[in-house]
């Protein structure tokens, strides 16, 4: 028989083990039951590695729902070192088909970490190059590659997109918040022994795609600016080019051409001065075409009328030490004949009388000094002086388009105030936002600014403009069947090497509108530096015309005779 004590420690020991089951049995229902959930998570975290891809970026449509700028699906390729084998056997076989050296690649998938990308964005061709090749440790994953399907039409309006999908200028960069997709998550597993594995098929968690931007500017009327341009910088071997058409009733940029243009598909082997939209962030010195803004002033302060008498002082002026002169000799000539004939001691004239605080003013109003706020970036203000900063000469050499820096944005924009009856407008180039479902997001509408001058002084300065294509410097943009309203202006540019004027470094360029009895089109056309005859109306004017012909051909404005497009090579 088992002594008390004996049976005391059986009986201690039984307790013990009893509890230590009544623990472990605790333990498995608090694991099993009360952090199932968190254990779960914990467990899926060591078996899967995420990586962020995004939803497509937005289409850009014209105005007539013409794609621009879309997104196409292009195979990624990246790896998994933890998973190959070898991996310079890996990389030898990868780099003639990814076009990379083998040991670039090599060090790559040396490298200690579960995921790293190969190459980004490649040809199809490719991909398919490498589903073939069937490399464990290697997968392939279709990302968004930005594509023009126009190539460069309206590259410098449209700008272009990175490798990362994010817009780096024009409407890619102002409108980006809306462009970009939705972010997604691709998720790679793991082993066991937390190597990471690809299946065949990615699971991607389904991502909203960016917004879609119409703008305001026709696939046609772009490509008849384009080519016209680029044709008048060839002809007049000519350092660049600029045309904005505008529709003058509501600001809507039709086109803007910069010659020469860049292919926003292949920019990366570009310099950034070739993609710069210089119709916007380049300024000039306008010349003789800021004297229909001096006229407008001078008409509507009434200091002036159309049959006013000036005198040309015989084609030289003297003041403050130097010498105005004309192109032609003139004795006395009425406001309008000033106007036509372009006479700069005439100008200077105007502008003395009205004064140099009211020639500001009518400047400042016609939005020079001043950012336009276009929906498009790295737009400048231009350079307009305060008269306090004025020289003795100022008054007059700004009257006739000197000592002042305009964009071709600002001219144009200010001779569609003229046109549209006297009212600046804003311009814009994009009209719609709309989701992937269709759904309006935001819309610009025409935005009046401000009156400037009155609908009487517009009618009398149209007439006095139209005097410069019939009887003036402006012939060579006369449209048959059409009544034109424009002014020439050549702008002598200061030679880097003197800090003078230059007689041959010239800017050429003419600035109007059509029909004049109810402006449809306001257009400029700007030559920059010009070899041989430099004159506004021998270098700009003719674009102007065979624009102006093909265009309101296209949009169905009544004239004699009909125009033939010069559409050769445009895709539809």
């Amino acid at each position: 028989m088992a002594s008390p004590s004996f049976r005391g420690r059986r009986i201690l020991v039984a307790c013990g083990l009893s509890g230590a089951f009544i623990l472990v049995i605790v333990r498995l229902v608090n694991l099993q039951v009360m952090q199932s959930a968190e254990l779960t998570v914990k467990a899926d975290r060591q078996h899967q590695k995420n990586v962020t891809l995004e939803g497509a970026r937005g289409t850009i449509y014209d105005r007539n729902s013409k794609v621009l700028a879309m997104n196409m699906d292009v195979p990624s390729v990246f790896g998994v070192p933890a998973s190959l084998g070898n991996p310079g056997v890996a990389a030898r076989n990868l780099s003639p088909i990814l076009h990379v050296k083998a040991t670039e690649l090599e060090k790559k998938l040396k490298q200690e970490k579960h995921f790293v990308w190969l190459a980004r964005k490649l040809e199809p061709e490719q991909g398919r190059r490498l589903e073939r090749l069937g490399l464990d440790g290697v997968g392939v994953v279709m990302e968004g590659r930005r594509f023009y399907p126009k190539g460069p039409l309206l590259s410098h309006v449209l700008g272009f997109a990175g490798m990362d999908d994010r817009g780096l200028e024009g409407v890619e960069l102002r409108y980006e918040q809306y462009l970009r997709g939705e972010k997604r998550a691709v998720v790679l597993q793991r082993d066991a022994l937390g190597r990471a594995v690809f299946p065949k098929g990615l699971n991607e968690e389904g991502a909203a795609a960016g917004h879609s931007l119409t703008l305001t500017v026709d696939e046609v009327v772009q490509y008849i600016a384009e080519k016209e341009l680029d044709e008048a910088v060839t002809r007049s071997s000519a350092k660049s080019g600029t045309m904005i058409v505008m529709d003058p009733r509501s600001g809507a940029v039709l086109a803007m051409a910069v010659s020469p243009r860049f292919d926003p598909n292949t920019v990366g082997a570009l310099a950034p001065d070739r993609w710069r939209n210089r119709a916007l962030t380049d300024t000039y010195e306008p010349g003789s075409t800021m004297k229909a803004v001096i006229a407008a002033a001078a008409l509507e302060e009434k200091v002036m009328t159309p049959g006013s008498m000036i005198y040309g002082e015989n084609g030289q002026f003297a003041i403050a030490n130097t010498i105005i002169h004309d192109h032609e000799k003139a004795g006395w000539m009425t406001f309008a004949q000033m106007i036509q004939k372009s006479s700069n001691i005439g100008a200077a004239k105007v502008g003395m009388a009205l004064g140099e605080w009211r020639v500001f003013d009518y400047l400042k109003e016609f939005g020079f000094g001043d950012k336009s706020g276009i929906d498009l970036p790295g737009e400048t203000a231009g350079l307009l002086r305060g008269p306090r900063q004025w020289g003795k000469r100022s008054l007059a050499s700004i009257s006739m388009g000197q000592e002042v820096g305009v964009t071709p944005l600002q001219m144009v924009t200010a001779i569609s105030a003229i046109a549209n009856g006297g009212v600046l407008m804003k311009p814009y180039v994009v009209s719609e936002i709309r989701n992937g479902k269709g759904q309006l997001v935001a819309q610009n509408m025409p935005q009046a600014k401000r009156r400037i001058i009155s609908a009487d002084t517009a009618r009398t300065l149209t007439t006095l403009l139209e005097g410069v294509v019939t009887h003036g410097t402006g012939t060579k943009a006369a449209i048959p069947g059409f009544r034109v309203a424009g002014k020439t202006g050549t702008a002598q540019k200061v030679d880097p090497r003197t800090g003078k004027y230059s007689s041959t470094l010239l800017v050429g360029s003419f600035l109007g509108y059509v029909p004049a009895e109810d402006p449809r089109l306001a257009m400029i056309v700007v030559i920059d530096e010009p070899r041989g005859e430099g004159w506004g109306g021998v270098v700009a004017a003719p674009v102007f015309r065979r624009v102006g012909e093909q265009v309101l051909n296209y949009l169905g404005v009544a004239v004699d005779e009909p125009v033939k497009l010069a559409m050769a090579g445009l895709e539809s």
